[in-house]
């Protein structure tokens, strides 16, 4: 019997006396594909720490090719080959392509001079070896996403991986990218290196796995092939709830139409774009990363100026100079980067949630009336079902989902009639996810007009009622959510643009 690249067996963990981890088992075989699942505090990320040597477990015992280990360094791990690709791939953006892959091994082996001629046969070897072309004298910092990850990538191979982890790899790919992610692991599993791909996305864990191990308050509910698996109760297992999505209706009042947009153009991002939006409608709008989804999401805050084009809000022309303009527009909008952009993590929730009208916050003395703030956050913490004590608890102690909530909580403080929410599912586990989805259909049913920029296809077929594809800037497809399958808007989201035009050239099966 061929001997695991990993064993885990009966580990334990602890935080302040909350037990973490609950006597978690796991076995991987030499280039086997596992997918780690679970909502967000599970104890996904704390049994991958236990496994790369950050965090020692209270006890049990992990076997890497053989090897027994109670407790296990970092330095250790890596030697045994196991490899761990966060989201931010630790890349350092200064340095070459070259340099980011091949340094390391040059630091294990305690080399004290540079040997440059090496390390660009090493770096090329290693982008051979996962069938990848790419200057090796070019700086980091400048390449996409996609390609940072495979600097990352053949920098684990580089240092002899046999198992490598993958922490949520195509949070920000394109369809493509992904795509392309799928085969590298494919040709990774064919050489032996075993691979545990954690994600959210259930269609991509059903792709590219042969096993799934589902993970719930610590426990291992289940490890089996992906073949027995159904997404329903796949979700089941993950959740311990049945949870299922209605499709959402609307049905257009007429004189509601609330924001119209005429040829819109910001050179360099999007050019001729004309849309309207309803109140009580989800508005949907994809497209790859680069398609200006999200250059038109800002710039219906306020972000970025307009050159030509006109938008009406209430059918009367507005020039939305900055993000203030905006607002006075009760016009809102949760970015799509939580973490730097959204959230105030040190914060408490009041802190947060009222950071956009403390304005109206204030005594006739000046001072901030804090019972109204914390009344506010009392109310919108209900409101949105966020999972708090309280309201004077920090923002960076919740889960992703939560994290969500409390900046689509802060927006609607301000009482928008638009709101825009870029990626709102990013990084959010199934349960969270389908409750975001929940408000915002209450939110649209309560007559809110609601842009979601996404390019989650289940997230815009499950949620919107109309949908708007991006391709280099321009529209290139719109259509009623009723009409589209799954397929249809894959194609549509990644089709090449062949010809160049203004509105005549959006494809519109239903205006």
């Amino acid at each position: 019997m061929e001997t695991p690249v990993l064993k885990v067996t009966g580990i334990n963990k602890s935080f302040s006396g909350h037990r973490v981890l609950k006597n978690i088992n796991l076995t991987l075989a030499p280039g086997e594909r596992l997918c780690l699942v679970g909502e967000n505090g599970c104890g996904k990320s704390t049994l991958i720490k236990i496994i790369s040597g950050v965090y020692k477990a209270d006890s049990g015992q992990i076997e890497l090719n053989g090897h027994a280990y109670t407790e296990l360094l970092p330095t250790v791990s890596i030697k045994e080959g196991v490899q761990v690709i966060y989201q931010d791939f630790s890349v350092f953006p200064n340095l070459t392509v070259a340099e980011n892959i091949s340094l390391g091994t040059q630091l294990v082996e305690g080399k004290r001079l540079v040997n440059w001629k090496r390390i660009k046969k090493e770096a090329a070897d290693a982008l051979k070896e996962i069938g990848v072309e790419m200057d090796l004298e070019q700086e980091v910092r400048y390449l996409s996403v996609a390609q940072k990850q495979i600097v990352a990538i053949s920098r684990a191979i580089l240092q002899k991986a046999r198992l490598i982890i993958m922490d949520e790899p195509t949070t920000a790919l394109t369809q493509k990218e992904i795509e392309r992610l799928y085969e590298i692991i494919y040709g990774l599993s064919e050489k032996g290196i075993s691979v545990i791909f954690v994600s959210h996305k259930l269609d991509e864990v059903f792709t590219v796995c042969q096993r799934i191990a589902v993970i719930r308050n610590g426990n291992m509910i289940v490890d089996k092939r992906a073949d027995e698996f159904e997404k329903e109760r796949l979700v089941y297992y993950m959740t311990g709830q049945e949870i299922e999505e209605d499709s959402f209706s609307y049905e257009a009042e007429e004189e509601k139409t609330v924001l119209e947009a005429e040829h819109w153009t910001q050179e360099g991002s999007f050019e001729d774009i004309s849309f309207h939006l309803g109140a009580g409608e989800i508005l949907g709008i994809t497209g790859q990363l680069g398609s200006g989804r999200t250059e038109l999401a800002k710039a219906l805050f306020g972000i970025g100026k307009i050159d030509t084009g006109t938008l009406k809000i209430h059918g009367e022309e507005k020039h939305l100079k900055n993000i203030r303009t905006a607002m006075e527009n009760r016009i809102a909008y949760v970015p799509e980067d939580r973490l730097t952009e959204g959230l105030f993590m040190e914060r408490s929730l009041t802190d947060n949630i009222n950071a956009a009208v403390l304005d109206r916050k204030k005594k006739k003395n000046g001072w901030l009336d804090d019972a109204g703030m914390k009344a506010e956050a009392k109310e919108r913490i209900r409101e949105l079902s966020i999972n708090a004590s309280g309201p004077e608890v920090p923002a960076g102690t919740f889960s992703g989902g939560n994290q969500q909530r409390v900046v689509i909580a802060r927006w609607l403080a301000t009482n928008p009639e638009i709101l825009i929410l870029n990626g709102p599912s990013v990084g959010v586990d199934v349960k969270s996810k389908s409750e975001i989805h929940r408000i915002l259909k209450e939110l649209a049913r309560n007559g809110l007009a609601v842009v979601l920029i996404s390019d989650d296809i289940g997230e815009l077929l499950s949620t919107t009622n109309r949908i708007i594809v991006m391709n280099s800037g321009r529209m290139v497809y719109e259509n009623m959510t009723e009409q589209i399958t799954a397929d249809i808007l894959n194609e549509k989201i990644t089709q090449n643009i062949e010809k160049k035009g203004g509105a005549e050239d959006v494809e519109n099966k239903d205006k």
